[in-house]
C-alpha cells in the first residue's frame, strides 16, 4: 500500500469519517423538557443507527481509502472496492437523513414520542456521512480533490519535462556526457582544448553564426542518448503494457517518484516501484527530480 497515492478527497473522506466517529458518542436524541441530569442514550444505543449509519459510514471511508492506496485495483464481483465503498458512503447518508426526520422511529405511531427530536449526534451524523459521501463522489471530478494528499518528497528542485538539463540523471533528447568531462573540453585526457584566443573546435558555434542547425541537431538525437531520470505526475496517469494493449496494467500516483527507463517518441517507459514496466502516453506536466 502507498499512502502516497492518496488525495484531498481521500483527506476528506478520513476527516468526514472520524467525525462520524465523535458523533456517534453523542445524544442520539433530544427531548422537549427533559432535565439535564437525563441519561440519554447515545448513536450506539439505536441497532439500525449503528448500522445503517455509524458502520456503514466508517466501512465506506476504509473501503474508498484501502483501494486507492492498493497498487492494483481490487475488484471483487466485478466491482472496484472503492465503487464499493462510494455506494456505503451514500447509503449512510441517506440512512442519517431518514433518522433526521424520524429519530423515534415506530414510537410516533402511537403517539408516545411526542417532544423526541433528534440530538446532537444524529445532527453530526448527518453532516459527516453528507461530506463523506460528496467527496467520494466528486474526488474524480474535481481537480482540486484531485491532488496529492502527502506531497512527495523533492530530492531535487523539479523542473516540468522538457526544459533545460540539469545534473544528476540524464535528459530525455539531449546527448548525455559521461561522468567526469565533457568531450572537448579544455584539459581533458585525449581531447586538444582550444588556447586563447585560437580557433574553437569543429562543432562550436562561430560568433554572429545562427544556432538553429546546432539546435536541430540536438533535438534530433536517437533515443540511444536517452539516460533515466526520476519523475512525478501531476494528477494520476494510467501506465500501459509496453506490447500496446489499451488495458492499464498500473496507475501512477501523484507524490510518488518513478523511473522513466526509456523514451520511445513522446512516450516514457516508466518503471513503478514494485518494478513493473509500462508506457506513459500522457507526459505533459510531469515533474522532473
Amino acid at each position: 500500500m502507498n499512502i502516497r497515492s492518496l488525495t484531498r478527497g481521500d483527506g476528506v473522506v478520513i476527516g468526514a469519517a472520524v467525525l462520524l466517529l465523535i458523533a456517534s458518542f453523542l445524544d442520539i436524541y433530544s427531548i422537549d423538557g427533559a432535565p439535564d441530569s437525563a441519561e440519554i442514550p447515545s448513536l450506539w444505543g439505536s441497532g439500525s443507527v449503528v448500522l445503517g449509519v455509524v458502520l456503514a459510514g466508517v466501512i465506506g471511508a476504509a473501503l474508498i481509502v484501502v483501494a486507492r492506496a492498493m497498487p492494483q485495483p481490487m475488484k471483487v464481483a466485478g466491482l472496484d472496492l472503492g465503487q464499493f465503498g462510494i455506494a456505503f458512503s451514500v447509503f449512510a447518508a441517506w440512512c442519517a437523513l431518514g433518522n433526521i426526520f424520524d429519530p423515534a422511529g415506530a414510537f410516533d405511531n402511537n403517539g408516545g414520542a411526542s417532544g423526541i427530536n433528534a440530538g446532537l449526534g444524529l445532527i453530526l451524523a448527518l453532516i459527516a456521512t453528507l461530506i463523506m459521501a460528496a467527496a467520494a463522489v466528486t474526488t474524480p471530478l474535481v481537480p482540486a480533490l484531485k491532488g496529492s494528499l502527502i506531497p512527495a518528497s523533492r530530492p531535487a528542485a523539479p523542473q516540468p519535462y522538457g526544459g533545460q538539463p540539469q545534473g544528476g540523471y540524464g535528459y530525455p533528447g539531449a546527448p548525455q556526457q559521461p561522468f567526469g568531462g565533457q568531450p572537448g573540453q579544455p584539459g581533458q585526457p585525449g581531447q586538444p582544448g582550444p588556447s586563447f584566443g585560437g580557433q574553437p573546435q569543429p562543432g562550436q558555434p562561430q560568433p554572429g553564426q545562427p544556432q538553429a542547425p546546432q539546435q536541430a541537431q540536438a533535438q534530433a538525437q536517437p533515443s540511444g542518448d536517452f539516460s533515466p531520470f526520476w519523475f512525478a505526475v501531476p494528477v494520476p496517469r494510467p501506465l500501459f503494457a509496453e506490447d500496446g494493449s489499451p488495458t492499464p496494467i498500473a496507475e501512477l500516483a501523484p507524490g510518488t517518484w518513478y523511473l522513466a527507463v526509456e523514451q520511445r517518441g513522446a512516450n516514457l517507459v516508466a518503471q513503478t516501484q514494485d518494478g513493473r514496466r509500462g508506457v506513459l502516453q500522457d507526459t505533459s506536466g510531469i515533474q522532473r527530480g
